[in-house]
């Protein structure tokens, strides 16, 4: 296919970039009245785990999204858009908060992964995360998952067991990140572009293999915004049709088919 002409390297450098769409920019444009909620009623905030209510074509939605900062004060209060075990217990929150009132879900993710610290790991960082995963696939509302940049292992797959799972075009979902597969692999983290490669990253690679359901063209902030307002809306409305059992058998059946 001509898309794979891309390299897999090209794509995490895209991903990456500072040019790329922010959290702030794509909360602004697709919920400008997002009513944003704090605390994961245990022990604290946190700022790389954003998340609320929100208008969405004229019914209430709640929103999840991963946050790297936009200055440095930000990007060291989020670890760079890694989120702590606050930040999936927040998540866990608002997903069952969803499923109470029935809000459909949108989660938009760009993360390297979850925060690695010793700090994050005595607080229960994997379980934090297996609560999420645990939870999504008991929700009895739609969920649509966005990855707009880094999709970095399970601290992203705590927010992609989504329905359906899209990513933009120029970003990647992979179970680390290339550097780390290329220094467990090859004792060399260096080799990062070919541990892109050999992972198979590219999201047409993930299409075909039926882990996304849609790839979405990036084009300018206001553009894209639009088109993902459009397609959210149409999807959302075609997952509602469906009865709470017909959603669940589905979601269930995406995933243990992997």
């Amino acid at each position: 296919m001509a898309a794979l002409k891309r390299s897999a390297q090209t794509v995490v450098q895209a991903a990456r970039s500072d040019k790329k769409i922010t959290t702030q920019a794509l909360l602004a444009g697709l919920f400008p009245d997002l009513m944003e909620l704090f605390g994961d009623r245990l022990s604290g905030d946190d700022p790389a785990l954003r998340g609320g209510i929100a208008t969405f074509g004229h019914q209430p939605v709640t929103v999840l999204s991963t946050d790297k900062g936009s200055d440095l004060e930000s990007k060291i209060a989020t670890h760079f858009g890694s989120p702590t075990p606050t930040g999936y217990r927040k998540a866990l929150r608002l997903m069952e908060q969803a499923a109470k009132f029935n809000r459909p879900i949108i989660s938009l993710i760009n993360t390297p992964g979850a925060y690695p610290g010793q700090s994050a790991e005595e607080q229960g960082q994997g379980a934090a995360i297996a609560a999420d995963l645990l939870k999504a696939s008991q929700l009895p509302v739609p969920m649509i998952s966005l990855i707009f940049g880094e999709g970095g292992s399970g601290g992203a797959l705590a927010l992609a067991c989504g329905d359906r799972v899209w990513m933009l075009q120029n970003s990647f979902y992979a179970i680390l990140s290339p550097e780390g597969f290329a220094s467990i692999l090859w004792k060399d983290a260096k080799k990062s572009g070919q541990a892109a490669k050999v992972m198979q990253l590219l999201p047409e690679q993930l299409l075909a293999q039926g882990i996304i359901e849609k790839i979405v063209p990036e084009k300018q902030p206001a553009t894209l915004i639009e088109t993902l307002r459009e397609q959210l809306l149409a999807e959302i409305a075609r997952l509602q049709q469906l009865t709470p059992t017909e959603l669940l058998v589905q979601r269930q059946a995406r995933f243990r088919k992997f």
